[in-house]
């Protein structure tokens, strides 16, 4: 039986932030070479740990028997990966280190087995094709990491840019390399992982070449790979040696899967160096010709979702892959040849979290607004429902559709969720309503299930939202759309995306009778809070707003940032070649004319927009004596409302839902 689809009001109650708790689902689908079998991950929090588990599952992929739990880790088991022969089960897991270790283990009974023991941890395993090695990749610190007291740390030289980064931390002293082991195991004599890309580069997603000889990765190795941000697949011998680009370094190709006769590469292409947005593209390469040709330049649909969901996958003559398309993530499939256009081969208002081909299968998982995410087969039957229990439990939300005319006749994309705590205004009340912004600007607001507009409609407040121009999910020209006026090339952030978000919610206001004009909030994270901060400063329309995690001044945020010099691509120019556009795109210039009531919200730790991007914006409203307060969320980085402490996703919630009690 699949995930509940309708709520039960009977039974169920709205989400409220402790819920949180209780979130679970379904990820990172593997089917055994044969088909049979698929293996994927369940995920938990531990309430009383405060931390996120995980533990492999494995199930029939015919559904012919039920779920069974494969591995029983105390903490988190996950990236489950099958030999080629099918009898064992490659994993990570922190069960016996803090950092997640390469594990093997008998599918069919035994003990797992750690292969690896390194301080920084193992990511992204992969058999070689005859099951005697694994490639993975680590981080590889300098020697000064030894010494664990920081007072007496050797200081850290950077030559380099990328030398920090979200959720990462420190990188320019711990460059992420290729490593390889042997399956027979960790302290058996030739156990020990041979690293195999050296230097002050990065390397990611390891991929063997059929014949098991070579291995491909996509990286960054080219003279001045920080600063043209460029990356290229490359292939390695086995045995070691210099890694070779096969790619142009003239954009971000990654993500590479071999044909079966190793002689091309498919992979994942961003054309273009510092010309953001673009459409992430499939693409082949032959390895004799290096000649390149894109297999999805048709669909006008950005192909590599962020997060990344895995790369191309090759099913008999064709790709299969996905791609966004107006708030959902779907799967597509081309011919390998170009012969024919790309087709899509699970659609629906859904967003697909993970996929598998293998034995004449294919297997996903996704999650729809009210569904947390379940493994299905090809034709959209259910084989898990690790969150119906969830589901059935709370009254969940639903969105409804509608579309909003911007100043310049645009159409924009819009979702409403009514409020699930008092009927969803059916009583004819009026109630409070919260414009929320997506992040990036290049992603969407999707159909998937999110805890934030749940929480939101739990706690009684209808939830509007929409994809204005800069997001992700249409066009590319769409995309491109609110790119910098340095040079010309547009107009810039805080121009028709701002016209396209008023548009969304005054349309709301007019189609929607249970909204209430008098208590209106705005709120969003990252591009999101920079788009709250610069409608505060450009409108009092609201009553009140959340700003968390924003770029206010993108001066400061040009150097402190771990990449903020980077958005040249989207701006135009670096901040010596136009300074003024730099400053006029910064809601702080516009801080003396906010009137609005805000609450700043950010993490302590967050190295994608410090958090001097909050205390600039507190320091002149407080200095002005408007109404603002600043909450500060400490051990956090810029991913806190997502996959931050359990605990204090909770709080975060819990001072949200005080704001707006308190000021709508």
């Amino acid at each position: 039986m699949g995930p509940s689809d309708e709520v039960t009001p009977a039974q169920a109650r709205g989400m409220t932030p402790e819920d949180v708790y209780d979130l679970t689902g379904a990820s990172d689908p593997r089917l055994s070479p044969d088909g049979t079998t698929i293996a994927y991950t369940v995920w938990s929090i531990d309430r009383e740990d405060n931390r996120y588990k995980s533990s492999i599952w494995l199930t029939a992929a015919d559904g012919s028997s039920s779920p069974r739990q494969f591995t029983a880790g105390p903490k988190r088991d996950a990236a489950p990966r099958w030999s080629p022969d099918g009898s064992m089960l490659a994993f990570v897991s922190d069960r016996e280190r803090d950092a997640p270790q390469l594990y093997v283990v008998p599918v069919h009974g035994g003990e797992a087995r750690r292969l690896t023991d390194l301080k920084q941890g193992v990511g992204e395993p992969v058999w070689s094709p005859d099951g005697s090695q694994l490639a993975f990749t680590s981080r590889v610190a300098d020697p000064a990491y030894d010494e664990d007291d920081d007072k007496k740390r050797a200081p850290r030289r950077f030559t380099r840019l990328w030398f920090k980064l979200d959720n990462e931390g420190w990188i320019g002293d711990r460059r992420k390399h290729v490593f390889i082991v042997n399956v027979n195991g960790h302290g058996e004599g030739d156990g020990e992982p041979v690293q195999l890309t050296k230097g002050d580069f990065e390397h990611d997603a390891p991929a063997w070449s059929p014949d098991g000889t070579r291995l491909a990765f996509g990286g960054q190795r080219h003279d001045d790979w920080d600063i043209v941000l460029a990356s290229d697949v490359y292939v390695v011998d086995a045995s070691g040696g210099e890694p070779e680009a096969v790619t142009g370094t003239d954009g971000g190709a990654g993500h590479p899967t071999w044909t079966p006769d190793g002689a091309s590469i498919v992979f994942t292409y961003t054309p273009g160096i510092m010309d953001d947005p673009r459409h992430g593209q499939i693409a082949v390469i032959d390895l004799a010709s290096k000649d390149q040709r894109l297999l999805t330049a048709s669909l006008d649909r950005t192909c590599t979702p962020y997060p990344v969901v895995r790369e191309p996958l090759l099913d008999g003559s064709d790709v299969v892959f996905v791609a966004e398309d107006h708030g959902n993530v779907h799967l597509y499939r081309v011919p390998l040849d170009g012969s024919a256009q790309p087709s899509v081969v699970v659609d629906g208002d859904r967003t697909v979290t993970g996929y598998d081909v293998a034995g004449g299968r294919l297997v996903f998982t996704a999650s729809d607004p009210v569904s947390l995410a379940e493994l299905y087969t090809a034709d959209g039957t259910a084989l898990t429902s690790v969150g119906s229990a969830f589901a059935s439990a709370h009254a969940l939300s639903r969105p409804e559709r509608f579309t909003a005319v911007s100043e310049d006749g645009s159409e924009v994309e819009c979702w409403v969720m009514r409020p699930a705590a008092n009927g969803g205004g059916a009583d004819g009340a009026k109630v409070p309503t919260l414009l929320n912004i997506h992040g990036g600007p290049f992603t969407q607001y999707g159909n998937k299930f999110f805890d934030e507009f749940q929480v939101y409609a739990g706690a009684g407040y209808a939830v509007v939202y929409c994809n204005p121009r800069g997001s992700s999910g249409y066009s590319e020209e769409w995309g491109r759309a609110i790119r910098g006026a340095s040079g010309g090339i547009g107009p810039g952030w805080g121009t028709v995306d701002y016209q396209d978000v008023m548009a969304c919610i005054k349309t709301a206001v007019e189609k929607f009778d249970f909204i209430d004009p008098s208590r209106l909030g705005v709120m969003g994270g990252s591009y999101g809070g920079y788009m709250t901060s610069w409608i505060v400063g450009h409108t009092d329309y609201f009553k009140s707003a959340i700003s968390e995690r924003s770029v206010n001044q993108w001066v400061s945020m040009w150097g402190s940032s771990d990449f903020g010099w980077a958005f040249k691509g989207e701006i135009g120019s670096f901040i010596w070649e136009d300074f003024d556009e730099w400053v006029r795109m910064s809601p702080q210039t516009y801080a003396t004319d906010i009137t609005t009531p805000l609450l700043i919200l950010h993490s302590e730790n967050d190295l994608r927009c410090p958090i001097e991007q909050a205390e600039q914006l507190f320091t002149t409203l407080r200095l002005l004596k408007k109404d603002v307060e600043f909450v500060r969320f400490p051990a956090e980085g810029h991913e806190l409302s997502r996959s931050g402490n359990p605990v204090h996703r909770v709080q975060r919630f819990d001072v949200v839902l005080d704001w707006w009690s308190r000021k709508l």
